[in-house]
């Protein structure tokens, strides 16, 4: 009998055994195609030598040190080597252990920023429906998964949302996508009018919104607006990366693609690769300098923030990112894998989008092309089809309630950025025999 206390109690998963580049292999034997990289995690793949050997080499020099007494090399290096890489205004790094961390940290440094003002009415976060930003309390407030807010609402802060840039689904027909765009963005404008804007803190977005909705990125101007509409009332804007980001939509920082630099973002998953849990938060030289000239003292911290061990993983990771240039991969190859998912499923009578950046693709299911009516939810679509797949050897990541948190169905896929052109063969191959078991004929 085991005594871990697993993330569902009613599943019996099989046990990993080894992982090798895009597989993992359990210890019966059987071999797995990693499509989502864990959730987004993986993004060189599993067992890389130079990763395994940065961890190793920083054990034998030192493999922790708190760092409210010293700071490390690897944790200094890896700072240069993200502000060397990050949107313009950012220059400074927090590191933390995970997303969620890093979404607190940001969330708790954008009050501290304008309580070092004065400005200590602020206290609200806007955010967006159909969005996830953690699961820690804070970072579950922010987030308009209701699904997963819904057992511990009366815990959580109170925060405010308005609709997504869901194209696919809030576009109307006679709108063209940059009128979309403002219109949706505008509502950010209405919310901040109706709280007050010396009351608002930030407004934080994914760029390209991840598991909760499955791969939705704006459409063109939306985030123009949105910086616009935060400089105008002087709130900052937090971006979430820590999903589509360090390279897995094709830029290293996926808000590149919008053309804009937040006041803060945070990357994790992509950060480490999976080799070492990490995560960060990074803000602009105005937010650092106004905490510097004022107490000094950023009122937060986590007992691993800044492990040696970690970053010196996360260097290895990003140097190897630059290196061999896998972030422009990532992006080619994310094209080859949208023609042929489109090619493949394009006209499928129950699939109503294929939609994504780089190799982060998301496949929304629906009953009707036409109308775009969802499948009943009792019918479980996404469980099944994370079923079938698993038992054809591939991983890909599901999730129901695409629409509203209740309804709708899509798939997730984020697979290393190694893959080779048989890879994404494979992908179809194995999705398409999914697609024929689960979806009705």
């Amino acid at each position: 009998m085991s005594h871990v206390f697993p993330r569902h109690t009613k599943s019996r998963l099989p046990t990993v055994a080894s992982g090798k580049g895009v597989y993992l292999t359990d210890t019966d034997g059987k071999q797995y195609f990693d499509g989502s990289g864990g959730a987004a995690v993986s993004c060189l793949g599993h067992g890389d030598p130079d990763v395994t050997k940065a961890i190793k080499d920083q054990l034998d020099e030192i493999a922790f040190a708190h760092t409210s007494f010293m700071t490390s090399k690897p944790a200094e290096d890896l700072a240069d080597a993200l502000i060397e890489l990050a949107p313009t205004g950012i220059e400074r790094v927090y590191f933390v252990s995970g997303g969620s961390e890093a979404i607190e940290a940001a969330m708790k440094l954008a009050r501290q920023y304008f309580w070092e003002k004065g400005e200590t009415s602020r206290r609200h976060f806007i955010a967006r429906k159909q969005s996830y930003h953690g699961n820690t309390l804070a970072a579950l407030a922010a987030g308009g998964n209701a699904w997963r807010r819904e057992p511990f609402s009366p815990l959580m802060i109170e925060t405010h949302h308005i609709s997504p840039c869901y194209e696919y689904r809030g576009r109307q027909v006679d709108e063209t996508a940059e009128a979309y765009g403002l219109r949706v963005a505008n509502e950010l404008e209405s919310q901040i009018e109706q709280l007050g804007a010396e009351t608002v803190i930030a407004f934080l977005a994914e760029p390209v919104v991840g598991a909760t909705a499955g791969a939705v990125p704006s459409v063109p101007g939306y985030f123009k607006q949105v910086r616009e509409i935060c400089d105008r009332n002087g709130i900052l804007l937090i971006l979430d990366e820590v999903m589509c980001g360090m390279g897995r939509t094709g830029t290293m920082f996926a808000c590149e693609q919008d053309g804009i630099a937040p006041d803060i973002i945070t990357i994790a998953k992509g950060l480490g690769a999976g080799y070492q849990p990490i995560g960060a938060t990074l803000c602009s030289a105005e937010i650092y300098r106004t905490i510097e000239n004022g107490s000094g003292f950023f009122q937060h911290g986590h007992t691993y923030v800044g492990h040696p061990t970690a970053c010196a993983a996360s260097l290895a990771v990003v140097q190897k990112l630059n290196r061999e240039k896998l972030v422009e991969r990532c992006a080619v190859m994310g094209d080859k894998l949208q023609d042929a998912l489109q090619s493949a499923f394009g006209q499928h009578a129950f699939v109503g989008d294929i939609r994504g950046r780089g190799l982060f693709r998301g496949i929304e299911f629906v009953a009707d092309r036409e109308s775009k009516q969802p499948f009943d939810p009792k019918i479980g679509i996404a469980k099944k089809m994370k079923a079938i797949a698993f038992e054809a050897g591939l991983i890909c990541y599901p999730m129901s309630g695409t629409i509203d948190g209740v309804r709708g169905d899509h798939i997730l896929l984020a697979p290393p950025f190694i893959i080779e052109d048989a890879h994404i063969d494979e992908i179809v191959g194995k999705l398409s025999s999914t697609f024929d078991k689960v979806l009705p004929a």
